[in-house]
Order: structure tokens, then C-alpha cells, then sequence
């Protein structure tokens, strides 16, 4: 598989506000043990590092699959992706 595009990132709160939802809820599939967040009737990719605990500033980013075209949320450390943060002002 190619390395995700990472087309937008908000915040937790911002992509609550986006969606018009008020909590967002991470699973475990208990067949696969890969994690998943669900926000209303949709679902969404949760990153690895969260079972291990290495997501400590969460965000959202719309990805999108070179090799599929597929578009879909993920949950994600801040930072993670194509571009490094900076600074947070």
C-alpha cells in the first residue's frame, strides 16, 4: 500500500462541529484487535499508535489512498502525516 494523502486536519472538536455530532467513540474490533471510531452512523480509521498509547494530541485528517482513490477519516497523533508541525499558537 502507498503512503496516504492527507487532504484536511481539524481538531477533535472541529470535526464534532463538521459532522454535527457530539461525541466520537473509539473501538475495538475484537476479531482483528484493530481499533476504529465511530461518530453518528459512520465509522472511521484509527491509527495504530492509539492501542498503544502514543496518541496524545488526537486529530482527524480526511486521507485519501493512492492505490484505491478511497477517501475516509482517520484519528490520528498531531503531526503525523505529511507535514510536521511547527508550532501551535
Amino acid at each position: 500500500m502507498g503512503k496516504l494523502k492527507f487532504l484536511e486536519t481539524m481538531t477533535i472538536n472541529e470535526f464534532k462541529s463538521q459532522k454535527e455530532v457530539k461525541a466520537i467513540e473509539v473501538k475495538q474490533n475484537p476479531h482483528t484487535g484493530k481499533c476504529f471510531f465511530v461518530y453518528g452512523c459512520e465509522t472511521g480509521a484509527v491509527s495504530d499508535k492509539f492501542i498503544n498509547g502514543e496518541i496524545t494530541i488526537p486529530v482527524i485528517s480526511q486521507v485519501c489512498s493512492p492505490d484505491t482513490g478511497d477517501m475516509f477519516y482517520m484519528l490520528h497523533q498531531k503531526g503525523e502525516g505529511d507535514c510536521m508541525t511547527l508550532a501551535t499558537l
